[in-house]
């Protein structure tokens, strides 16, 4: 019992940690300061289209939702998120 607690919580660490590795790096992309940690249980709601703006990013590993793939893929010039042409964005990551 003692030896799976422990192993659920090695899981739960890299877990978080790997979230982490990720914002830091989203931020990185972005020129922000890294965002903190949400530990809360509940799931954070969609950003608005409002919150969206043209700022460099133009591939699907660069984004974090489909609202915003969509946002950038209907405003942005350049982008590179619709490769059969069907308008719908990152159809492999984001927008299944």
């Amino acid at each position: 019992m003692m030896r799976l607690l422990v192993i659920a919580l090695l899981a739960f660490g890299a877990w978080k940690g790997y979230e982490h590795y990720q914002a830091k790096k989203l931020s990185a992309v972005q020129g922000e300061q890294p965002a903190a940690l949400n530990f809360s249980s509940k799931p954070s709601a969609a950003p608005s289209t409002a919150s969206f703006s043209c700022d460099g990013r133009k591939y699907c590993s660069q984004m974090t939702s489909c609202a915003e793939a969509t946002y950038f893929l209907k405003n942005c010039p350049g982008v590179k998120m619709d490769g059969n042409n069907d308008g719908v964005p990152c159809e492999q990551q984001w927008c299944r």
